[in-house]
């Protein structure tokens, strides 16, 4: 079994889900869009596909022409009815697929925030990992709307749209599932990323996320993993290789 995999920058990899994948099994396929802008993927050779975060948005297509590439895969995706895990940007790039707006948020998430499970999304079989509450780490200054047959699995209090399930087995998450207190430390080192930080007033400083991290960052690996083997369990597993005695 391969998956394929949508990455937009090295600053941001599958993160804890790679070795999760790996000790399945699985073949993956990464498509760094940022060294190969104008790849052209075929979904159809892959049994699901992860789109990871990144710094640009959907209404940056214009002149990033491999967004309109990923909308397609991910549309095709869907048609074949393949699982699909979109992460923050990822998140945008389903929502936008399937017919949501997509815009600048009232108020930017950087750093950790309380995540609120909606009633489906206790009962849903991947994101019931975080419900009731749990806290979850945050970069992005936009948000979608819930798209038309799409289930609504968690909200945060400055973000309504955090989650959700289209189908059964496409996933849109917006904050960021993904890391661990190293790689958080990693963006908070990036001057790029810092940057972005110190446009934003409010108490969300580098060192107050330094400082929140070690104590929240084990529960949101712990929670995620849960979370990642459930989607995983919609892929599959491959099966397992016949060794044929010698002779």
């Amino acid at each position: 079994m391969r998956l394929l995999v949508f990455q937009h920058v090295a600053a941001e990899p599958l993160g804890t889900l790679d070795p999760l994948i790996r000790a399945r099994g699985h073949r993956v396929r990464f498509v760094n869009f940022e060294r190969e802008p104008d790849a052209q993927p075929n979904v159809d050779r892959y049994r699901g596909l992860i789109v990871l975060g990144g710094p640009m948005n959907v209404e940056d297509h214009p002149h990033r022409a491999h967004l309109v590439t990923e909308m397609r895969a991910i549309e095709r995706a869907l048609h074949q009815g393949k699982p699909v895990l979109g992460i923050c940007l990822g998140a945008q790039l389903l929502a936008h697929v399937l017919g949501a707006p997509v815009r600048r948020a009232d108020t930017s998430e950087i750093g950790w925030y309380d995540l609120h499970a909606t009633d489906d999304g206790h009962q849903d079989p991947v994101m019931h990992a975080f419900a009731p509450k749990s806290r979850v780490f945050q970069w992005h200054g936009f948000t979608f709307g819930l798209p038309h047959g799409a289930v609504q699995l968690a909200r945060t209090d400055s973000c309504e749209q955090q989650a959700f399930r289209y189908g059964e087995n496409a996933y849109g998450v917006q904050f960021h599932p993904e890391v661990d207190g190293a790689l958080i430390q990693r963006w908070l080192g990036r001057a790029d990323y810092a940057e972005e930080l110190c446009a934003l007033a409010g108490p969300q400083s580098a060192t107050n996320i330094a400082a929140a991290t070690p104590g929240s960052a084990a529960a949101l690996v712990e929670r995620s993993e849960r979370a990642f083997n459930a989607f995983l369990d919609l892929i599959g597993r491959p099966a397992k290789r016949t060794v044929l005695p010698s002779r």
